[in-house]
């Protein structure tokens, strides 16, 4: 189902949302106030049941929009807003909330500085924010939820940017006040105070702002071990995060950069790295990255140097922590430090990396030595991110080697993905991918010899089938045997379409071992030794193994093979799709796979049908789509349903096909389930019926009483269903076949284009479903192309050629349209509450306009038209009431209403998100405090 814009709700802006651009560019025949948008409620009202609220998927209610602090809360009254907001008087915290000495040791605020406050923050915004400090700092009031403290954060990184942090300080001292309020030793919100430190680290990325908070001793007192860190909130995650999030911000700075390394920070961060919280470990390890970088950087000019002794203190410290923890035994302080180090050569490329790795490689290396290899998940990430880094991959630093050796040290579980990474790799020595991807081919060429069958001459690397994989049980488990075999099925896969897959590719190999572990999982295997019949054992129907097969098995459809190995592959997928024991995913990944072996094979140059031996599959595959379209399963017969359209879209006008497809019952059963009990099911019936009727491959009854009628009977049908189905699902497939048909000119369609037309559209314009309008106004807009002559494409199928431009009057090429009632759908639509059908409907008035303004040879009526009552009309359709339709309009009071239209406008408005009007910094402040009734009456409001 189509779905709006990431991040929007289909919902037009309500009234009260805001000043938005009139709807009217220039008045007709009086002046009119109707504003782009339309009032709340009208559909709901008109259509929904008494006393109930329809919400369809991708709709949203018409309601003001939802604000920040709609999500207080549940303690939290709500009132709904009776007056405008007028911006209180600040109150002032209270005495126990107010530090004696909150500035003590900063600098008084520069008079030079007053009068530029609009550079720095809105004087609205400047009000409010005492006030939200004073509740910030007080723990006697609820806390604003962590969305708004997120916000407001982004806020305070927005105003940064823009401008001085030290100004926005020196200007707003309630900021310096909620700090050093943080230091008190009392019962703090976690969140308040995780906010206060990341806020302290977003102000002192500014290296001036940084020297200003440093002369309070503020930074030391809140990073340092007076801080958070010897007390009680530091058992908070979130207060630890923030300290982090903190650091992180403000390390850009030389300055920061000597803080951190005498203040003790450093240290904690390497404790950090092994905290109970995986996120707080995780920024932990990347904050050390990041101070890792910062200390490289040296002074301003003057590169680092290469030389590891000569590095600055800070970095030598990370460094030599790094060593003491890949030199440990604890798993967990070597994964730390595979960690820290692949962050590092992913994001630093410059030439103290080399350097760093050399020193490095030796440790990493001697994890080999350990039995078993710790942290090997790890270890492939480096190596992988050193492989990638550009200046460590063209050098002789051992990196080669390395690899190589790990892939012989490393199981064939942990090797998978380094393999399948190093053959990704654009440079790599010949040997090193020749090795790797014997480690992908190993799995399945243990098959094919499992199974007593001679690879030959496959182009398989000598040494694939290492006698690790050969002798005894190799695969001790059922869990191993089908982890392994899905994860070299999935890597080879991913293989298939990049230029630098190995050379030459074993087609052979990979088709033989694909066909027999679908026999193996499927039953019909016959095993010649012990390993195969333990083989058979782990992987009878296992639906895994089955599915990552027929997933590869459909992939190696775009290359070539021996034909006896694709007669084997239509053979099993057969199989697959006669066997009553394969599960619906997998009988749809048997269909998906089928298919793309069909679309595959061989043909003859010119002739675009199947060859004769992919025909005579189709006609045993037949009989089996016959049994699948009546399977007690709803997914079964939607999968076949989805696997006929395929195949009709395809070959439906080729005569080998057309033959073996009216020679069965597949199109009456079609037709049948097109009253299946599942919507989904419909849905896909409607969508196969259509196509098959495009075709001409609907079969008409039997009797003379019948003939001709059989085509007549599925519109009608069709249109049944879009007037009765309950399920949006099957509706919106009518439409889209309806909407196809008119663009192809289908018979039906051709015979009374406007008759048709006129139904489907009197039907969509009530629907409940916005996707079913939606669609309603793309068939509108084929039609008006049609209607004047607009280029489209021309089904081959079609009964009838394409509409001749036409050469009349514009008022003549016009007429169709409004009998039709095209444009009391059109203008309807355009005050709708779901946003999609009202941008959809702007588009195609403004495509008539610009169409009709650019017809040359086409002349107007030089009258001047009555539109009083049409205007009227659409100010009532605008206030919700839309019950009464604009009767028959003439094309010169349409021409007229659309020169009046700012549709431009409104296609702005609509462009707007929901709650743009809202989304100022100055809304979010006020509904924080509103959350704890400082804006007394102007409380939030309710949703």
């Amino acid at each position: 189902m189509p779905a709006g814009p990431s991040g929007t709700s289909h919902r037009r802006p309500c009234e009260g949302d805001g000043p938005v651009p009139p709807v009217w560019r220039r008045p007709v025949s009086a002046p009119l106030s109707l504003s782009s948008v339309p009032k709340c409620g009208a559909r709901g009202s008109q259509r929904g049941l008494p006393g109930t609220l329809r919400v369809s998927r991708g709709r949203r209610p018409c309601a003001r929009p939802r604000r920040a602090r709609d999500l207080a809360s549940p303690g939290t009254d709500r009132q709904t807003r009776s007056r405008p907001r007028q911006s209180p008087c600040p109150p002032q915290p209270p005495e126990s909330a107010r530090p004696d000495c909150m500035t003590e040791g900063l600098p008084a605020p520069s008079a030079g500085l007053a009068g530029i406050s609009g550079l720095t923050m809105d004087p609205e915004c400047s009000q409010l924010l005492p006030a939200l400090c004073a509740v910030l700092a007080d723990p006697r009031q609820p806390v604003a939820d962590d969305t708004c403290l997120e916000k407001l954060l982004d806020w305070f990184k927005t105003v940064t940017e823009a401008g001085s942090s030290l100004l926005l300080l020196q200007e707003n001292p309630c900021l310096v006040e909620l700090l050093c309020h943080m230091l008190k030793p009392q019962d703090l919100s976690s969140r308040v105070l995780s906010f206060s430190l990341r806020l302290t680290g977003v102000l002192a990325a500014q290296e001036d702002c940084f020297q200003y908070l440093q002369q309070g001793e503020l930074l030391p007192k809140l990073f340092g071990e007076a801080g958070p860190l010897g007390g009680a909130a530091w058992t908070s995650p979130a207060v630890r995060s923030g300290w982090i999030q903190g650091l992180r911000s403000l390390a850009q700075h030389p300055s920061a950069l000597h803080f951190l390394a005498h203040c003790g920070a450093v240290d904690t961060i390497f404790s950090l790295q092994e905290d109970s919280s995986l996120f707080v470990a995780s920024a932990a390890g990347q904050l050390l990255v990041h101070i890792l970088g910062l200390s490289m950087q040296g002074p301003a000019g003057a590169p680092p140097s290469l030389q590891a002794g000569d590095w600055p203190a800070c970095a030598q410290k990370i460094v030599g922590h790094i060593e003491e923890s890949l030199r440990a035994t604890a798993t967990p302080q070597i994964t730390q430090a595979l960690n820290v180090l692949t962050t590092t050569f992913g994001h630093c490329h410059d030439p103290w990396t080399q350097v760093l790795w050399v020193q490095l490689s030796p440790l990493v290396a001697g994890l080999l030595e350990k039995d078993p290899i710790p942290a090997a998940h790890s270890l492939v990430d480096l190596l992988l991110s050193v492989a990638r880094s550009p200046g460590l991959s063209s050098s002789s630093c051992g990196l080669w080697e390395t690899l190589a050796q790990t892939l012989s040290h490393l199981s064939p579980t942990q090797a998978g993905p380094l393999a399948l990474g190093i053959l990704k790799l654009q440079d790599c020595p010949q040997a090193l991918r020749a090795q790797a991807f014997a480690v992908l081919l190993q799995p399945l060429a243990c098959v094919l010899k499992a199974m007593a069958q001679d690879p030959g001459p496959s182009g398989v690397p000598d040494g694939t089938v290492g006698d690790s994989m050969t002798a005894g049980t190799p695969l001790p488990s059922k869990a191993a045997c089908v982890g392994l075999l899905c994860r070299s099925l999935a890597h080879l896969e991913l293989l298939l379409p990049l230029p630098q897959r190995p050379c030459p590719w074993p087609q052979a190999l990979l088709l033989g071992a694909a066909v027999t572990l679908l026999q193996l999982c499927g039953g019909s295997a016959r095993p010649a030794c012990d390993m195969g019949r333990h083989l058979c054992t782990l992987l009878l129907g296992c639906v895994r193994v089955q599915r990552a097969a027929l997933d590869f098995l459909g992939a190696l459809s775009d290359g070539t093979g021996p034909r006896e190995l694709v007669t084997q592959v239509f053979a099993v997928l057969l199989e697959y799709l006669r066997s009553p024991d394969s599960s619906p995913t997998v009988l749809k990944k048997a269909f998906q796979a089928t298919f793309r072996w069909l679309l595959s094979s061989p043909k003859t140059p010119g002739c675009w049908d199947l060859d004769p031996h992919a025909l005579l599959f189709l006609r045993d595959l037949l009989p089996v789509l016959q049994k699948r379209l009546c399977s007690p399963c709803w997914e079964v017969r939607d999968s076949s349903l989805e696997f006929l359209t395929q195949m009709t879209r395809h070959w439906g006008g080729q005569a080998g096909f057309r033959h073996a497809l009216l020679a069965s019952e597949v199109p009456k059963l079609t037709e049948q389930l097109l009253r299946d009990p599942e919507s989904y099911v419909r849905a896909s019936a409607v969508t196969a019926m259509g196509q098959l009727s495009s075709q001409g491959l609907c079969v008409p009854p039997a009797g003379p009483e019948h003939q001709g009628g059989q085509q007549k009977s599925l519109l009608v049908e069709l249109l049944h269903i879009l007037s009765t189905d309950s399920e949006g699902f099957p509706r919106r497939a009518v439409m889209q076949v309806f909407t196809q048909w008119l663009r192809d000119s289908h018979a039906d369609v051709a015979g009374d284009t406007e008759q048709f037309v006129a139904g489907v559209l009197q039907v969509a314009s009530q629907d409940l479903d916005w996707e079913v309008r939606a669609q309603g106004l793309e068939l509108a807009l084929v039609f008006l192309e049609q209607t004047l002559g607009q280029p489209r494409s021309h089904c081959p199928h079609a009964v009838t050629p394409p509409v001749e431009a036409p050469v009349g009057p514009l008022a003549q090429a016009l007429q169709p349209l409004c009998r039709v009632r095209l444009f009391d759908f059109a203008f309807r639509a355009l005050f709708d509450c779901d946003r999609p059908v009202a941008q959809k409907s702007c588009d195609l008035l403004l495509f008539l306009r610009a169409k009709t303004a650019s017809s040359s040879g086409l002349q107007e009526s030089q009258s001047s038209p009555n539109v009083a009552s049409v205007e009227a009309a659409l100010q009532r359709w605008q206030a919700g009431d839309q019950a009464q339709p604009l009767g028959d309009l003439e094309p010169e009071v349409v021409l007229a209403v659309l020169r009046s239209l700012d549709l431009e406008g409104l296609r702005g408005a609509l462009a707007e998100s929901s709650d743009h009007v809202e989304k100022s910094p100055q809304s979010l402040l006020q509904d924080m405090l509103a959350t704890v009734g400082v804006l007394g009456e102007n409380e939030a409001d309710c949703y």
